[in-house]
């Protein structure tokens, strides 16, 4: 049976992560769970490590695409799980909907969708799923894939552009009743919104200029 990798780009999340990586412990599957703090300034790498994940910790922070490749290159197995680190709900069932259809080999990718978790993020994943940071895929796609360490928080866009071009075979899994703490709560209005812009910038910047192949 494949076996998975785990990998949780993590910017000061130390009030999320442990639960996310016990959460992981629990699926057989999964070999390894690898947290990449990218600079974080909190305890994101000691919960990390306290709740049974191997931790990358990065001096400084490289963004969510850099954090996530970091991951992958420390990988062992060909089957690679992201997660983001600020889940809120998160279940083995939520997380082996993601890996079976990628381990039985009916497709290449699963995207995961929240549903029925809060109204903002559902209705943000309705109008743009190709932005979900829960994906199930294999390794090797991420390799053919040039520069998509720089692509920040446009990796998600990177990564489905790329399975669309390539006619990669994709499937969209839904994630009921999970979801996420906003940057919004999370850094205060003023801060949250400026991380946001940051946010749509780089991914807006991912959509316009395509990837190399």
């Amino acid at each position: 049976m494949s076996a998975v990798t785990a990998i949780i780009p993590a910017y000061n999340e130390e009030a999320t992560i442990g639960a996310i990586v016990k959460v992981l412990c629990q699926i057989d599957e999964i070999k390894e769970i690898i947290v990449v703090s990218d600079g974080s300034i909190d305890a994101t790498a000691d919960v990390a490590r306290q709740a049974g994940a191997r931790v990358i910790d990065l001096p400084e922070n490289t963004g969510k695409g850099g954090a996530m490749m970091t991951g992958v290159a420390h990988a062992k197995e060909d089957i690679i799980l992201f997660l983001d680190a600020d889940l809120i709900g998160l279940t083995t069932e939520h997380v082996r909907s993601l890996l079976d259809p990628v381990i039985s080999g009916h497709v290449d990718m699963a995207i995961g969708i929240f549903e029925k978790g809060r109204l903002a993020t559902d209705l943000a994943q309705l109008v743009a799923p190709y932005l979900s940071g829960q994906r199930a895929l294999r390794k090797e796609l991420l390799r053919a894939i040039e520069d998509i360490e720089d692509t920040g928080f446009g990796v998600e866009v990177a990564l489905t552009k790329y399975a669309h071009d390539q006619g990669i075979k994709v499937k969209e899994v839904e994630l009921v009743g999970m979801t996420h703490i906003m940057k919004e709560e999370k850094m205060g209005l003023t801060r949250g919104l400026a991380a946001r812009m940051k946010m749509y910038w780089e991914i807006a910047k991912a959509v316009g200029s395509g990837l190399k192949k």
